[in-house]
């Protein structure tokens, strides 16, 4: 074989690796193309999950500060009254032992007369 006809041979056989290359390359590109936009649209998912889950805690964190709160005037509410209650009968207690202390020295009083 000449060297022309090896030059020949080694163009053509080039030419055809050359090609074979990008057809695989061009494959290759396609399917990591394919994986860019599975995982773009798995993030996208993730994401809108993460909202989803995260807007749930925002509302449930909500409610319980609301209930919370609820609770507190409550509490609050029922603190008073018992205060109330309590000093309506130490006050009622101490006007009855003025009382009688009084009865007392009036009847101490009697005695001693």
């Amino acid at each position: 074989m000449t060297d022309d006809e090896l030059k020949r041979l080694l163009e053509a056989n080039t030419e055809r690796i050359e090609k074979g290359f990008e057809k695989r390359f061009d494959a290759i590109d396609r399917r990591i193309d394919a994986l860019d936009k599975k995982f773009d649209d798995k993030t996208a998912e993730l994401r809108l999950h993460f909202d989803v889950t995260a807007e749930d805690l925002r509302r449930r964190s909500d409610l319980l500060a609301e209930g919370l709160a609820n609770l507190d005037e409550k509490v609050d509410r029922r603190t008073a009254n018992i205060e109330a209650r309590m000093e309506l009968g130490f006050a009622d207690t101490q006007a009855m032992i003025k009382f009688s202390h009084a009865e007392l020295d009036r009847r101490l009083r009697v005695v001693e007369q």
